[in-house]
Protein backbone atom coordinates (compact mmCIF):
# COMPACT_ATOMS: atom_id res chain seq x y z
CA UNK A 1 0.00 0.00 0.00
CA UNK A 2 0.90 3.95 -0.58
CA UNK A 3 -0.51 6.91 -0.86
CA UNK A 4 -1.51 8.85 -3.65
CA UNK A 5 -1.26 13.10 -2.78
CA UNK A 6 -2.35 16.55 -4.59
CA UNK A 7 -2.89 19.30 -2.65
CA UNK A 8 -4.38 18.06 0.96
CA UNK A 9 -6.07 15.45 -0.56
CA UNK A 10 -4.78 11.55 -0.03
CA UNK A 11 -5.93 8.74 -0.66
CA UNK A 12 -4.21 5.18 0.06
CA UNK A 13 -3.59 2.35 -3.11
CA UNK A 14 -2.77 -0.69 -3.42
CA UNK A 15 -3.80 -4.22 -4.48
CA UNK A 16 -7.43 -5.04 -4.15
CA UNK A 17 -6.84 -8.45 -1.84
CA UNK A 18 -3.73 -9.76 -3.44
CA UNK A 19 -5.19 -9.32 -7.39
CA UNK A 20 -2.52 -7.68 -9.65
CA UNK A 21 -4.95 -6.36 -12.16
CA UNK A 22 -7.65 -4.18 -9.27
CA UNK A 23 -6.51 -1.59 -7.11
CA UNK A 24 -7.97 -0.21 -4.29
CA UNK A 25 -8.64 2.58 -3.11
CA UNK A 26 -9.40 5.00 0.05
CA UNK A 27 -9.96 8.74 1.40
CA UNK A 28 -7.26 8.93 4.49
CA UNK A 29 -8.83 9.78 7.62
CA UNK A 30 -9.23 13.50 8.26
CA UNK A 31 -8.56 14.02 4.48
CA UNK A 32 -10.62 16.53 2.44
CA UNK A 33 -13.50 14.22 0.59
CA UNK A 34 -11.75 13.13 -2.45
CA UNK A 35 -12.68 15.54 -5.68
CA UNK A 36 -13.34 14.74 -8.77
CA UNK A 37 -10.22 16.01 -10.17
CA UNK A 38 -7.95 14.11 -7.81
CA UNK A 39 -9.89 10.87 -8.36
CA UNK A 40 -9.25 11.20 -11.90
CA UNK A 41 -5.54 11.71 -10.93
CA UNK A 42 -5.60 8.57 -9.08
CA UNK A 43 -6.80 6.80 -11.86
CA UNK A 44 -4.37 7.89 -14.19
CA UNK A 45 -1.67 6.59 -11.91
CA UNK A 46 -3.28 3.50 -11.14
CA UNK A 47 -3.51 2.77 -15.10
CA UNK A 48 -0.02 3.11 -15.49
CA UNK A 49 0.82 0.98 -13.24
CA UNK A 50 -1.02 -1.77 -14.77
CA UNK A 51 -4.36 -1.51 -13.04
CA UNK A 52 -7.56 -2.43 -15.16
CA UNK A 53 -9.69 -2.11 -12.24
CA UNK A 54 -10.72 0.13 -9.08
CA UNK A 55 -12.95 -0.61 -6.18
CA UNK A 56 -13.10 1.69 -3.25
CA UNK A 57 -13.28 1.76 0.75
CA UNK A 58 -16.48 1.75 2.19
CA UNK A 59 -17.67 5.46 1.24
CA UNK A 60 -20.11 7.56 3.03
CA UNK A 61 -22.25 9.42 0.95
CA UNK A 62 -20.13 12.80 1.19
CA UNK A 63 -16.81 11.42 0.24
CA UNK A 64 -18.67 9.13 -2.89
CA UNK A 65 -19.59 12.44 -4.99
CA UNK A 66 -15.99 12.83 -6.12
CA UNK A 67 -15.76 9.16 -7.38
CA UNK A 68 -19.09 9.01 -9.08
CA UNK A 69 -18.24 11.94 -10.89
CA UNK A 70 -15.31 10.21 -12.25
CA UNK A 71 -17.47 7.46 -13.37
CA UNK A 72 -17.27 5.42 -10.43
CA UNK A 73 -20.55 3.08 -9.80
CA UNK A 74 -22.14 1.28 -6.69
CA UNK A 75 -20.40 -2.07 -6.26
CA UNK A 76 -22.31 -2.76 -2.90
CA UNK A 77 -24.42 -1.07 0.09
CA UNK A 78 -23.29 -1.57 3.33
CA UNK A 79 -24.95 -0.45 6.97
CA UNK A 80 -23.43 2.28 9.10
CA UNK A 81 -23.90 2.18 12.79
CA UNK A 82 -22.42 4.52 15.48
CA UNK A 83 -21.76 4.12 19.21
CA UNK A 84 -21.34 6.99 21.31
CA UNK A 85 -19.10 5.17 23.97
CA UNK A 86 -20.90 6.39 27.18
CA UNK A 87 -22.68 3.34 28.19
CA UNK A 88 -20.29 0.01 27.45
CA UNK A 89 -22.29 -3.21 28.30
CA UNK A 90 -19.56 -5.80 30.56
CA UNK A 91 -16.74 -7.92 29.45
CA UNK A 92 -17.64 -11.56 29.29
CA UNK A 93 -15.32 -14.07 30.65
CA UNK A 94 -13.54 -14.15 27.68
CA UNK A 95 -9.47 -13.59 27.83
CA UNK A 96 -7.97 -11.61 24.99
CA UNK A 97 -4.68 -10.74 24.22
CA UNK A 98 -2.41 -8.91 21.63
CA UNK A 99 -1.82 -10.12 18.54
CA UNK A 100 1.69 -11.25 17.69
CA UNK A 101 4.01 -11.23 14.33
CA UNK A 102 3.57 -15.33 14.76
CA UNK A 103 -0.49 -15.36 14.36
CA UNK A 104 -0.25 -13.54 11.14
CA UNK A 105 -1.16 -17.36 9.32
CA UNK A 106 -3.90 -18.19 11.46
CA UNK A 107 -5.38 -14.71 11.78
CA UNK A 108 -5.67 -14.76 7.74
CA UNK A 109 -6.94 -18.52 8.06
CA UNK A 110 -10.09 -17.32 10.48
CA UNK A 111 -10.40 -14.56 8.71
CA UNK A 112 -11.04 -16.50 5.09
CA UNK A 113 -13.32 -19.12 6.37
CA UNK A 114 -15.36 -16.56 8.41
CA UNK A 115 -16.44 -13.72 5.12
CA UNK A 116 -16.93 -14.37 1.65
CA UNK A 117 -14.54 -14.23 -1.52
CA UNK A 118 -15.36 -10.41 -1.72
CA UNK A 119 -14.88 -9.31 1.43
CA UNK A 120 -12.27 -11.95 2.43
CA UNK A 121 -8.44 -10.55 3.22
CA UNK A 122 -5.15 -11.23 1.91
CA UNK A 123 -1.78 -10.65 3.62
CA UNK A 124 -1.76 -6.75 2.55
CA UNK A 125 -5.48 -6.35 3.46
CA UNK A 126 -4.65 -7.48 6.98
CA UNK A 127 -1.63 -5.00 6.98
CA UNK A 128 -4.35 -2.10 5.35
CA UNK A 129 -6.57 -3.11 8.31
CA UNK A 130 -3.91 -2.43 11.02
CA UNK A 131 -2.41 0.87 9.18
CA UNK A 132 -5.27 2.52 8.28
CA UNK A 133 -5.43 4.75 11.17
CA UNK A 134 -2.89 6.72 12.93
CA UNK A 135 -3.40 3.85 16.04
CA UNK A 136 -4.52 1.02 16.17
CA UNK A 137 -5.72 -2.47 18.82
CA UNK A 138 -5.20 -5.93 17.32
CA UNK A 139 -6.27 -8.50 19.29
CA UNK A 140 -6.95 -12.09 19.32
CA UNK A 141 -8.96 -14.74 21.16
CA UNK A 142 -7.20 -18.16 21.36
CA UNK A 143 -8.66 -21.81 21.01
CA UNK A 144 -7.91 -24.73 22.62
CA UNK A 145 -4.85 -25.53 20.80
CA UNK A 146 -3.51 -21.71 21.87
CA UNK A 147 -3.97 -20.56 18.00
CA UNK A 148 -6.46 -17.85 17.16
CA UNK A 149 -10.37 -18.81 16.47
CA UNK A 150 -10.86 -14.73 16.47
CA UNK A 151 -9.35 -11.46 15.97
CA UNK A 152 -10.45 -7.89 15.78
CA UNK A 153 -8.77 -4.71 14.84
CA UNK A 154 -9.99 -1.32 16.25
CA UNK A 155 -8.77 2.22 14.77
CA UNK A 156 -8.20 5.57 16.38
CA UNK A 157 -7.95 8.75 14.45
CA UNK A 158 -8.09 11.74 16.87
CA UNK A 159 -11.45 11.40 18.82
CA UNK A 160 -12.92 8.97 16.39
CA UNK A 161 -12.87 5.05 16.88
CA UNK A 162 -13.37 2.42 13.91
CA UNK A 163 -13.93 -1.16 14.13
CA UNK A 164 -11.88 -1.89 11.53
CA UNK A 165 -12.83 -6.07 11.08
CA UNK A 166 -13.70 -8.62 12.89
CA UNK A 167 -13.95 -12.44 12.31
CA UNK A 168 -14.67 -15.65 14.62
CA UNK A 169 -13.73 -18.78 13.44
CA UNK A 170 -17.17 -20.75 12.59
CA UNK A 171 -16.66 -23.43 14.57
CA UNK A 172 -16.33 -20.98 17.28
CA UNK A 173 -19.19 -19.14 17.13
CA UNK A 174 -22.08 -18.05 19.80
CA UNK A 175 -19.50 -18.06 22.97
CA UNK A 176 -19.41 -14.50 22.92
CA UNK A 177 -15.71 -13.81 21.12
CA UNK A 178 -16.89 -11.14 18.63
CA UNK A 179 -18.65 -9.42 21.96
CA UNK A 180 -15.35 -10.03 23.66
CA UNK A 181 -13.33 -8.57 21.19
CA UNK A 182 -15.92 -5.73 20.14
CA UNK A 183 -16.23 -4.56 23.66
CA UNK A 184 -12.54 -4.51 24.40
CA UNK A 185 -11.93 -2.05 21.27
CA UNK A 186 -14.65 0.24 22.49
CA UNK A 187 -12.81 0.14 26.05
CA UNK A 188 -9.56 0.91 24.57
CA UNK A 189 -11.38 4.23 22.69
CA UNK A 190 -12.96 5.05 25.56
CA UNK A 191 -9.29 5.19 27.46
CA UNK A 192 -7.83 7.67 24.85
CA UNK A 193 -11.27 9.95 24.98
CA UNK A 194 -13.09 9.10 22.09
CA UNK A 195 -16.38 10.36 21.44
CA UNK A 196 -17.79 7.83 18.63
CA UNK A 197 -16.82 4.72 17.25
CA UNK A 198 -18.50 3.62 13.72
CA UNK A 199 -18.70 -0.15 12.30
CA UNK A 200 -20.02 -0.98 9.03
CA UNK A 201 -20.87 -4.50 7.57
CA UNK A 202 -23.38 -6.30 4.96
CA UNK A 203 -26.63 -5.33 4.40
CA UNK A 204 -28.04 -9.09 4.87
CA UNK A 205 -25.44 -9.85 7.53
CA UNK A 206 -27.92 -10.44 10.43
CA UNK A 207 -25.51 -12.10 12.98
CA UNK A 208 -23.20 -8.89 12.48
CA UNK A 209 -26.16 -6.64 12.59
CA UNK A 210 -27.18 -8.06 15.39
CA UNK A 211 -23.58 -8.40 17.57
CA UNK A 212 -23.31 -4.53 17.08
CA UNK A 213 -26.92 -3.07 17.64
CA UNK A 214 -26.90 -5.11 21.17
CA UNK A 215 -23.74 -3.69 22.05
CA UNK A 216 -25.38 -0.30 22.07
CA UNK A 217 -24.43 0.59 18.19
CA UNK A 218 -27.30 2.34 16.39
CA UNK A 219 -28.17 1.95 12.35
CA UNK A 220 -27.36 5.55 11.04
CA UNK A 221 -29.69 6.68 8.19
CA UNK A 222 -27.35 7.24 5.72
CA UNK A 223 -25.50 4.13 4.94
CA UNK A 224 -22.11 3.58 3.17
CA UNK A 225 -20.92 1.77 -0.34
CA UNK A 226 -18.38 0.06 -2.22
CA UNK A 227 -17.42 1.62 -5.60
CA UNK A 228 -15.92 0.33 -8.26
CA UNK A 229 -14.66 1.74 -11.67
CA UNK A 230 -13.07 -0.24 -15.06
CA UNK A 231 -9.84 1.67 -16.09
CA UNK A 232 -10.39 0.82 -19.87
CA UNK A 233 -7.17 -1.01 -22.22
Amino acid sequence: MDVIRFGQERARTGPWRGDEHVAFIAPLPESPSPSAAFVQRCLGVLAERGFTRVVTGALLPAEQHGFLRAGFEVEERLALLAHDLRDLPEMPPVATRAARSSDRARVLTVDNVAFPPFWRLDDDGLDEAVTATPRARFRVVDGDEREPIAYAITGRAARRGYVQRLAVHPDARHHRLGQALVIDGLRWLRRWRATQAVVNTQLDNTPALGLYQRLGFRRQALGLSVLAAGLGG
